[in-house]
């Protein structure tokens, strides 16, 4: 069976907001976003929709070239899922980006982290409980509390998790996986095959003739 690479990206911007969450929880990189491609230009989770505005929030597409992302502190994980979890993932983050606007940050249920009481929102998300919230059909990706108590550092250190990026994000340089390399190898033979196949079709044909 054909395997994907998903990627998770990890930040701290050193912000007010972010310094505050990393004193509740006791961890840092407390912002958590998935991507789908090794370049990350394919990233999404919850979170500021202005980078000067905290208290504005909900579903984004990450820049990670933004000024307020690149000098920020991360660690990128890969993570690989079957074809089918693959597009299951993509697709429900799809969806949800096609009704954006609905969608809003959920504050309150950081506090609910915090003190352990459960609260689910109708249409609202923190970072960590969105991307928990796309995994929770995976087979092999099991999260032992619900999607409201799930924290950066929850998913960080999920068994099959690889750390392949620790530093500066600015200072990224993406590599292809293992499992990519293979992909795109398998992706240039069957169009040289191809290529040769037409090639042989069009020398034959001209000597018959």
């Amino acid at each position: 069976m054909r395997e994907r690479t998903i990627y998770f990206l990890f930040t701290d911007t050193g912000t007010y907001l972010s310094r505050a969450i990393n004193y509740c929880t006791k961890q840092s990189l407390n912002h958590v976003s998935i991507g789908f491609d090794h370049e990350l230009s394919e990233v999404y989770s919850f979170g500021r929709k202005r980078p000067n505005n905290p208290f504005i929030g909900g579903f984004v597409k990450e820049d990670i070239q933004s000024e307020f992302m690149r000098h920020s502190t991360s660690a990128i994980y890969s993570y690989q899922v079957s074809e089918m979890e693959y597009e299951a993932i993509l697709c429900r983050i799809k969806e949800i980006e096609a009704v954006k606007d609905s969608y809003k940050y959920n504050f309150i249920g950081l506090l609910g982290v915090l003190f352990q009481i459960e609260i689910n929102r109708k249409d609202a998300f923190f970072c960590s409980q969105f991307v928990a919230t796309v995994l929770n059909d995976l087979e092999n990706f099991s999260l032992l509390k619900p999607p409201c108590f799930i924290t950066p550092a929850d998913i960080r250190t999920h068994k099959g998790m690889q750390l392949i990026y620790q530093g500066i994000l600015g200072e990224y340089q993406p590599k292809q996986t293992k499992t990519e390399r293979k992909l795109v190898t398998a992706e240039q033979t069957i169009e040289k095959q191809s290529f040769i196949f037409f090639l042989s079709s069009k020398v034959k044909r001209f000597v018959i003739k």
